[in-house]
């Protein structure tokens, strides 16, 4: 996939790389019922919003969080350096962690991998008994207006959440709970790329990142036209 001139730089400056908030992390423990001295993969981490999440809510955990982009990668080792060896994070592919772990948590990246294709690759990175925890983009409808398709435009075919359902079993996998991310966690997250794009323009370098300010904005005007259809849904699986 092709990024535009200065994606990655906008986008490391922003607090979330997708849309999610700390209650999904919180809920996906809850739900699995894991704590105490486990070990966790964020895979796709970005610049480390979830791991930051993680780490607080699983103190004795060993966590360790991995993503292709090297600006992502250095903005996480800088954001999460206060939880010393607790969190590790390095720069590399997600689909060949080793483990074992007893949960991977994957915000809005499996969609790279296939969900199919990831599940199967990271069913010999879990314990017995692991969980996977991911969100993937779905529509909300089998019709979904124009606007909503314009918003997923590029980004290959995106179907319903019972399509991610059969998805999941296609796998191998048992769906153990679900949760849908639609309205605030969009805002949340627009609003932080927002102030990125602000923060740009404040410090000179807003003409260099152009093209990915460019594309930021238009990809915000599409979800604003279609807020009450963009979604993710986060999903809570086991191997069978």
């Amino acid at each position: 996939m092709s990024l535009p001139e200065g994606f990655l730089e906008l986008y490391a400056g922003a607090d979330r790389q997708g849309p999610g908030t700390t209650s999904d992390v919180v809920w996906a423990l809850n739900e699995s019922g894991l704590s105490g001295r486990i070990k966790v993969l964020d895979a796709g981490c970005g610049t480390g919003a979830d791991s930051w999440t993680l780490a607080q809510a699983l103190p004795e955990a060993q966590i360790e969080a991995v993503d292709t982009a090297a600006p992502f990668v250095e903005a996480a080792q800088a954001r999460l350096r206060a939880f010393g060896p607790q969190v590790t994070v390095r720069e590399g592919d997600m689909a060949g962690a080793p483990g074992p772990y007893d949960l991977i948590w994957c915000a809005g990246a499996l969609y790279f991998l296939g969900v199919t294709e990831g599940l199967r690759a990271w069913r010999e990175a879990l314990e017995p008994g692991g969980w996977v925890a991911f969100s993937h983009p779905v529509h909300l409808s089998d019709s979904p207006s124009a606007a909503a398709r314009a918003f997923w435009q590029g980004e290959g075919e995106i179907g319903t959440v019972e399509d991610l359902r059969a998805r999941v079993a296609g796998a191998g996998y048992a769906l153990r709970g679900e949760r849908m991310l639609v309205g605030a966690p969009w805002k949340a997250y627009y609003d932080a790329l927002r102030a990125a794009i602000s923060e740009a323009r404040a410090t000179g370098r807003a003409a260099v990142l152009a093209p990915a300010i460019e594309g930021a904005e238009t990809e915000i005007a599409r979800w604003e036209a279609a807020r009450d259809e963009i979604a993710y849904a986060l999903m809570l699986v086991q191997p069978e």
